[in-house]
């Protein structure tokens, strides 16, 4: 229940809109909250399925062909999760011969994974050449004289994209990565002298441009923008080549809500925005055969978890309310603040047993000995005592495997997977 000078918050959109409510309970796939943290413990992530398949749908149905999905395994790389966007047909994304790995063991053929990031070790990639990979997207000259050495040694010819840092022009997002000085990728500015060498190696055979300016975007404008230099850098690339690319990898950075004021990414005037670039890429003869990529992660999965701890002393100190949890950042570091925000602000956050009850600010804070262990600051929650539950909405990317989970020695956290009516545990975490 809200006190009579509150409104809608984003936290009762998003139930409303992913979730269910009866009465004042939460319910995850028509389980109660309640029910599933008393028999798997908190601190406890809960993904629904449901949520995942469907965020995956509407993003296909909103780019209308005009690009394919693959899922950035970084967000969340549980093998129960790539499988569940495996079976929906989406590629994977990977930054590690971990993430190529868990990709693998969950079927995903291996045509149909892509590996970029800036740091790749020869045993990775020779690694990922020799179990087979679809393109691996390069990032320094060091890296196209390793794979060179890699395909002379194994007889292989490798597919490889360059990833573009690309221009100021470009850059956009709540994180950017692109317009600056960057390990990520080769300056824009540089593409002449890249392109020459990558053509100058007939084991390395070039076939497209991957671009990732920023992430967290919530204005499809700023995404078109973004996507229609990254059509310009492929064309100019391919020219420099002389040569028709095969792929142009938009990179990901779609956007979810996460605080106060957030609003939802506009698909639908994405989707308005997608016939002229899909015009010139077919009015292009160097671009007109390429297979163009999107790889989303946390707007995929992002929407389906949540976070619930267990209350484990309610506190009043020097006229501030305090509730003090059993989980905290080492579980869910985005959630603190801790991974990447300069000004700390709360996700949404709710009581799932006392949805209608009345709320007042209060603090919720870990079981860490640090003041950044705080997963809300001024959060509006009900009169929660010791035992009562508390649950972190938009909680399904860069959560556990994103966090200090070893820090100061705490059990780890339990995660589930609720699925077409099954449950699957992907941890069963470390209860003392």
């Amino acid at each position: 229940m809200l006190s009579p000078d509150q409104s809608t918050t984003l936290a009762d959109d998003l139930i409303a809109e992913h979730f269910e409510a009866s009465g004042s309970s939460l319910h995850v796939a028509g389980i109660p909250v309640s029910e599933l943290a008393a028999h798997y413990g908190t601190p406890l992530f809960i993904y629904h399925g449901g949520i995942m398949r469907r965020s995956y749908r509407t993003l296909a149905t909103a780019l209308g062909g005009f690009a394919t999905i693959y899922y950035s395994v970084k967000a969340n790389p549980a093998p129960a999760i790539i499988r569940l966007f495996n079976s929906e047909s989406a590629g994977c994304e990977i930054a590690s011969v971990g993430e190529y790995r868990a990709a693998r063991a969950a079927g995903v053929a291996p045509e149909r994974i892509l590996f970029a990031g800036p740091a790749k070790r020869h045993a990775e990639l020779k690694a990922v050449i020799e179990g087979g990979i679809g393109e691996i997207h390069v990032e320094s000259f060091e890296e196209i004289s390793r794979l060179t050495a890699i395909a002379l040694s194994n007889a292989a010819t490798i597919p490889v994209s360059i990833r573009v840092n690309p221009l100021a022009t470009a850059q956009g997002g709540a994180l950017q990565m692109g317009g600056r000085p960057s390990p990520f990728g080769f300056d824009e500015e540089s593409l002449p002298d890249v392109v020459a060498a990558i053509r100058s190696q007939r084991q390395l055979e070039l076939r497209g441009v991957h671009m990732f300016a920023g992430t967290q975007i919530l204005n499809h404008d700023v995404l078109l923008t973004q996507w229609r230099h990254a059509i310009d850098v492929a064309d100019r690339v391919a020219r420099l080549a002389g040569i028709p690319l095969q792929t142009i990898d938009l990179g990901g950075g779609l956007g979810i809500p996460y605080f106060a004021g957030d609003k939802k990414l506009d698909l639908a005037k994405l989707s308005a925005g997608l016939p002229d670039l899909a015009r010139r890429l077919r009015d292009n003869p160097r671009l007109a055969g390429s297979s163009v990529v999107v790889e989303p992660g946390r707007f995929l999965a992002g929407p389906a978890g949540i976070y619930v701890v267990s209350v484990n002393a309610a506190k009043i100190s020097r006229g501030e309310r305090f509730l003090v949890t059993d989980g905290g950042m080492h579980h869910h570091l985005a959630a603190s603040g801790n991974l990447g925000q300069v000004i700390k602000r709360d996700y949404p956050i709710v009581a799932p047993d006392h949805l209608d009850a009345l709320r007042t600010p209060a603090t919720v804070a870990g079981p860490l000995c640090t003041p950044l262990d705080t997963l809300a600051r001024r959060s509006d929650l009900p009169d929660l005592r010791e035992g009562d539950l508390i649950a972190v909405l938009q909680s399904g990317a860069y959560g556990r495997t994103a966090s200090p989970v070893g820090f100061l020695g705490h059990p780890a956290p339990a995660e589930i997977l609720i699925d077409n009516g099954d449950i699957v545990v992907i941890d069963s975490g470390g209860q003392p």
